[in-house]
């Protein structure tokens, strides 16, 4: 993101003025999907995409911002009947109003802002908005007081209380604490978290973006979350100390299989398996072995189309050419239904794949697929 643009566009609409300009990044989530709310582990990291803003104190108690992508201008109070009806603005507002709850002395400010992560390719561009804003106001109206962690629960609420989106933490967490060249174990019960280096030498990671969001999502979505404690609460009568599917071993769950419904024992089974996987690649990121890391991506992809039924047959289609193009490691990555995958992809294969992708994929489903690269980078900053 050109930080020189978004100054000149700060400069043209507050009348020459300056202020400071803060970034944070979209995400991806190499391995670990549907995992966080089984108390399993995520394992995201900061991308070289996100959002850059620049921010003035006005002296006021009024909030003027400026969406420079959308051409739009809201402004709003910092009072919680002040809501605007703007959807991009109910981000910073809800940044503004959580902050406030915490006890930072939020006051107006003028500000406007760009991004460039791909909306709807799941790379958590509202999650870098939230961060992006948290960070700032922390750093403008609060010295700084708010730990890194608190700021990404700001996040978070934002989504619960002003966005109606009932999200976890990860997507915050992975922009304010992205490293470059660190991938980032995240325990969802502990919340204790462990770097790992991700510096494939030889390899590039790309999203292929299916351009498509089936309406099943957020319907489907609720349904595997019951599966998965409708096991939980099977398996409890046996063995009490069973909070999360987390705690499940693979033995647990066939010694209670007669007492679980065949659909809620595949979802069990793909978790459990699925938070084996998280804590396998990282033990082969510790000794470099990339092709190991591939094989487990392509066994996600199995068990999130086979047995968790999240994948969708466009989806499939671009597992299956990764597969047959020799790419290391494929898989959809985020909840399923639509979206993109993401691919471990030798240098040398690189070209060949992509063309092919786009190719296939067109001939296939009548429209072309999106590709982005992206390379792990650092989280939330101030940049000027």
């Amino acid at each position: 993101m050109d930080i020189d643009y978004v100054r000149s566009r700060f400069a043209k609409h507050f009348d020459g003025a300056t202020g400071s300009v803060y970034a944070s990044p979209g995400r991806i989530n190499l391995i670990g999907e549907h995992t966080d709310y089984n108390g399993g582990f995520v394992f995201p990291g900061a991308v070289d995409k996100g959002i850059v803003a620049e921010i003035r104190p006005n002296g006021t108690d009024r909030v003027w911002c400026y969406s420079i992508d959308l051409k739009d201008w809201v402004d709003f109070g910092l009072n919680e009947e002040d809501a605007p009806r703007t959807s991009w603005a109910k981000y910073i507002f809800g940044v503004c109003c959580e902050m406030i709850k915490r006890g930072v002395d939020v006051k107006g400010f003028d500000t406007c802002f760009a991004g460039d992560v791909p909306l709807g390719a799941g790379m958590s561009s509202s999650a870098a908005l939230e961060s992006t804003y948290a960070f700032a106001l922390n750093d403008l109206f609060g010295e700084g007081k708010i730990d890194k962690f608190e700021l990404a629960k700001v996040g978070q609420a934002t989504e619960h209380n002003y966005v109606g989106v009932n999200c976890g933490i990860m997507d915050q967490f992975a922009s304010l604490f992205g490293k470059k060249g660190s991938l980032i174990r995240l325990d969802c019960r502990s919340l204790e978290y462990k770097y790992y280096p991700f510096d494939p030498k030889g390899y590039r990671l790309v999203l292929i973006d299916s351009v498509v969001k089936h309406e099943l999502a957020s319907s489907a979505y609720n349904k595997r979350r019951q599966s998965c404690e409708n096991a939980v609460a099977v398996i409890q009568k046996k063995h009490p100390q069973v909070e999360f599917l987390r705690d499940v071993t693979m033995d647990m769950l066939k010694e209670s299989k007669a007492d679980i419904s065949e659909e809620d024992y595949m979802r069990s089974e793909y978790v459990i398996e699925e938070i084996q996987r998280v804590l396998d690649v990282c033990d082969a990121l510790e000794a470099g072995d990339y092709e190991t890391v591939g094989q487990k991506m392509y066994e996600t992809h199995q068990g999130m189309s086979k047995l968790y039924e999240v994948s969708c047959e466009e989806l499939d289609f671009l597992n299956d050419l990764a597969f047959d193009c020799g790419v290391t490691g494929s898989r959809v990555m985020g909840g399923g239904f639509g979206g993109c995958t993401i691919n471990l992809v030798k240098d040398e294969l690189y070209e060949t794949f992509i063309a092919n992708a786009k190719e296939k994929y067109k001939a296939k489903f009548g429209r072309s697929p999106k590709v982005y690269d992206v390379i792990i980078s650092d989280g939330a900053r101030k940049l000027a």
